[in-house]
């Protein structure tokens, strides 16, 4: 695939004079990687942005942001990211996607790579240690599989009566997939639930999930956290409403367009953080040299309107408990 394939950038395309060219050629790059698309990701860029302008950095004045969206589609980022080493962009910011760490990682031991991964970080090998990562890369860990079980038990109390849980994962997305797969029976056991596993790489696949279900006789759905689900959260809450499905998500998102509930850090933040990070490095740090943080700030949305067309009942404790309701 030729390298214009892989590359969105905000800004004209023309031809520049040569003095011109010359002078953003000294211009660091900043290639900004994420499984999602534009659309779904553009709240998350502008987070990030926000980073990177407090740590002292401007899209187009000090800095050049590339995007590029994959929309789910993992399958070129190993070429993609051969072709961002060739170019030795200044850095390569990977916030929300595992895959995109890993394959970052994979590529080059030089290029700084700040990430936001929801699974431990050290697992993963992306880095030694969280307080002294060496190496070349550095950043957030958000913690998905370790609210596992707190976001169960949450669909639970909102849907008591949910006895079979079917849980969605993307085995694209293998990190957290094999989390998810690995977290959920012991949860489930301990609050008497029954789960059945699903995957879905595609917008297809998530309409075979939805029917698969449906088949099953299912009484809720848990979609576990993902950038390319994220990206297709109307798809998700239609599919919901249209069966009567309680579903909880990771991220307030799904909620906000109609999902019944999610719970999980402020994902927003995590890109400002990786932002931030990214203008340190431009700034001289070395990303070994910079501890990764850990996200502290957890949201629990419910769409009480989607509550009352499921007629559920929801508790008064539960809603007093939640950070947002969305009437």
């Amino acid at each position: 695939m030729k390298r214009r394939a892989f590359i969105t950038l905000l800004g004209s395309a023309t031809a520049w004079p040569l003095a011109a060219r010359a002078q953003q050629a000294a211009v660091p790059i900043i290639a900004f990687v994420n499984g999602r698309s534009p659309e779904s990701g553009a709240p998350f860029a502008a987070a990030f942005r926000k980073g990177l302008m407090e740590a002292g950095y401007n899209d187009g004045q000090n800095v050049t942001l590339e995007y590029h969206w994959l929309s789910g589609n993992y399958d070129s980022l190993s070429e993609l990211m051969a072709d961002l080493v060739h170019r030795r962009v200044a850095v390569i910011a990977t916030p929300g996607s595992n895959p995109a760490a890993l394959a970052a990682k994979a590529a080059t031991t030089a290029i700084p790579i700040v990430f936001g991964v929801g699974v431990d970080p050290v697992q993963l090998g992306l880095v030694t240690s969280l307080a002294r990562p060496g190496g070349n890369a550095t950043g957030v860990n958000f913690f998905v599989g370790d609210v596992n079980a707190k976001r169960l038990g949450l669909l639970h109390e909102l849907a008591p009566n949910a006895a079979r849980i079917a849980v969605l994962v993307n085995s694209a997305n293998a990190p957290v997939a094999d989390a998810t797969a690995r977290d959920m029976p012991e949860a489930a056991r301990a609050l008497g639930l029954q789960i059945s596993m699903l995957n879905a790489s595609t917008s297809r696949d998530i309409d075979r999930a939805f029917a698969s279900l449906v088949r099953e006789r299912a009484d809720a759905l848990y979609v576990a956290p993902d950038g390319f689900f994220s990206s297709r959260r109307v798809q998700f809450a239609t599919l919901a409403a249209r069966h009567a499905i309680p579903a909880a998500y990771g991220d307030r998102y799904y909620a906000e367009v109609g999902g019944l509930m999610s719970y999980g850090t402020d994902i927003a933040e995590m890109y400002k953080q990786v932002g931030d990070y990214c203008g340190r490095i431009l700034r001289g740090a070395k990303p070994g040299d910079l501890p990764v943080t850990q996200s502290t700030k957890f949201e629990f949305v419910i769409n009480l309107q989607t509550a009352r067309v499921l007629d559920l009942d929801v508790p008064p404790m539960l809603l007093a408990r939640a950070d947002e309701v969305i009437e």
